[in-house]
């Protein structure tokens, strides 16, 4: 008679409704455990879509209005460069570039990170229309969820600064996240930056909501407007300084 497998061995059952438990404990320790021994000290969130293109695949693009966004995976891509090559000196991890993963404005943050030589992280996650991991990520540091909150909560535990390039419904979610988790003070403030002025504001008109009274008018402080990556990294230092 063959042994059955150890329970912690049994795939079956691990992924049955009686472990949930367990798969979300695992969905935090793992990947805690691992920027530890990395030595991830701090991180900076790039947040975008996964659509804009490349300069390489612009021309592939179908969609005139989406390939005019091509300048704004320049700017992350940018952005992740500057940040790595400052803050990652002498084997210190602060202010590691940290994605979902896929490609876009994604790609272009960690791609960012890779060409200055530097560490950076990727939080994939397991969707229908399968979204893979990008070639840019650090090997070690390339992490899949299933559980949307646990993801989320990787984005915010070691966060300096959340940069939110143009994007979808998944951005929009991880934006207002984490201006409500500052708002109600259950996170450090620190600095929410929203690429691409014209962008936002003509999606959003955050004075209408501040007049009334829908969010304070001092909420609008929680928010700063760059249109570059040089802007931004200002806007960072500035704040910490």
């Amino acid at each position: 008679m063959i042994n059955p497998p150890k329970a912690y061995e049994n795939i079956s059952f691990l992924n049955s409704s009686h472990c949930r438990s367990i798969r979300l404990q695992l969905e935090y320790l793992h990947p805690e455990i691992t920027m530890k021994d990395e030595g991830v000290k701090s991180t900076i969130v790039l947040f975008g879509s996964a659509r804009i293109p490349s300069p390489e695949t612009k021309e592939n693009c179908d969609n005139p209005q989406l390939a005019k966004l091509v300048s704004f995976y320049e700017e992350a891509r940018k952005l992740a460069k500057i940040i790595s090559t400052t803050c990652q000196t002498n084997h210190e991890c602060e202010c590691v570039i940290i994605t979902g993963g896929g490609g876009g404005i994604m790609e272009a943050g960690n791609r960012g990170a890779h060409e200055a030589g530097c560490k950076s992280i990727s939080l994939n996650i397991t969707l229908p229309n399968e979204q893979d991991p990008n070639p840019y990520v650090s090997p070690g540091l390339n992490f899949e969820f299933r559980y949307f909150h646990m993801r989320k909560m990787h984005f915010m535990l070691r966060a300096k600064a959340f940069c939110i390039f143009p994007g979808g419904f998944g951005t929009f979610d991880e934006l207002f996240e984490a201006l409500t988790l500052i708002q109600t003070g259950k996170i450090d403030p620190m600095p929410v930056i929203l690429f691409g002025t014209e962008h936002w504001k003509r999606l959003i008109d955050w004075e209408y909501l501040a007049e009334c009274r829908l969010i304070s008018p001092k909420d609008l402080d929680l928010i700063t407007f760059c249109d570059t990556a040089e802007e931004a990294w200002e806007t960072i230092t500035n704040y910490y300084d």
